[in-house]
């Protein structure tokens, strides 16, 4: 927002195309803030049939420079997940921002899939769809992989460590499940969402 006020007023007759995008990302905080209010009241998430690919697509829309070069596999291109939307593009984005700021400088390469997967949970067989997150940054250092979690806790320049905190307690919300997975090179987190 602030970049974009700062264009506008370079060249106050063509600003339009800035006080437009200026509208929308106060639009966005505005509805971010209102929803992770009502998560922090405990309220649950008003969940909805939302397309995966939606998801991941809303979730990039305001991710940092330099980005990230995407790879998509949702079978079937369809896909969905019964989540509130503003809430489940949170959580991705938050998975997005991470791979992008542990990359950096460099790009950073960030695989989605997504399937439907049968999950056995509470003693009752559920339609649930996995979603798994990978890139091929330095990974997780193995002292904080345990506390990932948890509020405060981060190893990325700048990073609050309010990301997968706040990533967790919307899976929560949703009666999902979010994990880091063991992997070689890179991270890897596999979210699991009610499928429709």
């Amino acid at each position: 927002m602030s970049a974009n006020v700062y264009l506008a007023r370079q060249n106050l007759p063509a600003s339009e195309p800035h006080l437009a995008k200026i509208e929308r990302s106060a639009r966005l905080a505005h509805a971010i803030v209102d929803d992770l209010m009502a998560l922090a009241r405990g309220e649950p998430a008003h969940a909805e049939p939302v397309a995966v690919v939606d998801l991941v697509l809303q979730a990039r829309e305001t991710l940092p420079e330099p980005g990230a070069d995407f790879e998509d596999v949702v079978i079937p291109p369809g896909l969905q997940v019964r989540a509130h939307t503003g809430l489940a593009a949170r959580l991705l984005h938050a998975l997005y921002e991470n791979s992008i700021r542990a990359s950096a400088p460099r790009r950073a390469h960030v695989v989605t899939t997504a399937e439907r997967i049968a999950s056995t949970t509470d003693g009752g067989k559920h339609d649930r769809v996995a979603i798994t997150v990978a890139d091929d940054g330095p990974g997780v250092p193995p002292e904080i992989a345990g506390t990932l979690f948890e509020p405060l806790v981060s190893h990325t320049a700048g990073g609050t460590g309010l990301g997968l905190a706040l990533a967790r307690r919307i899976t929560e919300a949703h009666g999902g499940t979010i994990a880091l997975v063991p992997t070689a090179k890179g991270a890897t987190f596999r979210i699991e969402l009610p499928a429709t």
